[in-house]
């Protein structure tokens, strides 16, 4: 009997991913068309009436008209051109895995400008609406707001790492950069899926639950897609570890300090707040066992770079409880947000805010060593070389004669 083949992850991940992007590439491009022209087809607006209910969405979008038309073009710009990225970016991925290098670089430049002008739109429409109007209120806008920076950011840093001969940054971060973007079409599946789970959630509950934690799987989708595609074992120049137990095991008692207050926080906000609190914690602890058994496994195998990229995205995952309780009480105060609000917000963007800080700090290491590379070279052809010692006098040649000569 002949086994069953065994279908790799990585390849059924693939096809996941560029599923759900076909799939929402035109969802996105149609999504504000009904604000512009009156009759308009709203492909996930008509999906989701049928598969939820109509009355959850006509509930949900019936207070968007006046914050949308206000801002019609720039959210047309973003919509159409976020479901262009949505096909860009598989095309990028198979280009770069297929070593097509001459299509990676052309699909590259208009995948880059593509995300300029659709952030553009995004910046301007969030400038010229007030967080109370937002989607889902005050978390939800600064949500958003954070993925736009991120998202910009990581894209430039991805164009600067190609540009300095970094190929292996640039990949990082263009996969961030993505993993920001496939924030869009999984909380459109959080639309559809949680109404399913929890009966009875409007939609904007829905969008509070979901900005717990959506940032978060996204970059570590984006850090396991990297760690999937980089095989080396070691990196030039990288020895040692800037994470060694010490700092993780200080970051590992931060944030379980951290988590203690964030759940003493919400207990008592009854049920809307236990389930703002389990979206959060239960892909922190997903997360947290994902990243910890990959670092230990790496060690065993004796990949040191690999053990150190999980390493430092760890010690940035066990701090992100810190960080997120700590922007809670500066959007608390700063914003005159009410404590609730603050901690969506807070905790919305601790993970997404601190994988970009792993992220950069896996460039700087990377950085440093080539750095440090250099400066060995450079160290080596100045040293100056021993002087040659002189080459040994010839010896005398000896001149032999034959017996019968000696004789006569």
């Amino acid at each position: 009997m002949h086994r069953p083949s065994r279908v790799p992850v990585r390849r059924v991940a693939t096809v996941a991913v560029v599923a759900v992007c076909l799939g929402y590439a035109p969802i996105a491009m149609t999504d504000v068309w009904p604000y512009a022209w009156s009759g308009a087809p709203a492909i996930g607006q008509w999906l989701l009436a049928r598969t939820v209910s109509a009355h959850y969405v006509s509930d949900a979008f019936a207070t968007r008209v006046g914050p949308y038309r206000h801002s019609l073009v720039p959210l047309l710009v973003h919509s159409v051109l976020g479901g262009l990225l949505m096909l860009l970016g598989p095309v990028q991925l198979l280009t770069a895995v297929r070593r097509r290098i001459r299509l990676h670089r052309a699909t590259g430049v208009v995948f880059a400008l593509t995300v300029y002008a659709s952030m553009a739109g995004a910046a301007i429409y969030l400038a010229r609406t007030k967080p109370a109007d937002a989607f889902s209120g005050p978390a939800f806008w600064i949500t958003l707001a954070t993925i736009l920076v991120g998202t910009v950011l990581s894209a430039t840093f991805g164009i600067l790492a190609v540009l300095t001969r970094f190929p292996d940054l640039h990949q990082r971060w263009l996969l961030l950069c993505y993993g920001y973007l496939m924030t869009a079409p999984l909380l459109r599946l959080e639309w559809t899926a949680l109404p399913w789970v929890v009966p009875g959630l409007s939609l904007t509950q829905v969008n509070q639950l979901a900005i717990m934690h959506l940032g978060l799987v996204v970059c570590l989708g984006a850090l396991l897609a990297s760690r999937a595609l980089d095989r080396r074992e070691t990196v030039p120049g990288v020895h040692g570890s800037w994470a060694p137990w010490p700092v993780l095991a200080v970051a590992q008692l931060t944030g379980a300090g951290a988590l203690a207050w964030i759940v003493r926080t919400y207990l008592p906000w009854g049920a809307g707040g236990h389930r703002l609190l389990l979206a959060y914690l239960l892909p922190l602890l997903a997360a947290y066992l994902v990243l910890l058994l990959r670092q230990r496994a790496a060690g065993r195998q004796g990949h040191g770079w690999a053990r150190e990229e999980w390493r430092l995205h760890l010690v940035a995952l066990c701090l992100s409880p810190a960080y997120s309780a700590g922007a809670a009480l500066f959007l608390e105060h700063s914003l005159h947000l009410d404590r609730r609000t603050a901690f969506t917000a807070g905790l919305g963007i601790g993970g997404g805010m601190l994988a970009f800080a792993a992220t950069a700090v896996v460039s700087l290491r990377v950085m440093y060593g080539r750095e440090l590379r250099k400066r060995e070279r450079l160290a080596a052809t100045a040293r100056p070389r021993p002087a040659a010692s002189p080459a040994p006098a010839p010896a005398p040649a000896l001149s032999v004669t034959h017996p019968r000569e000696q004789t006569s």
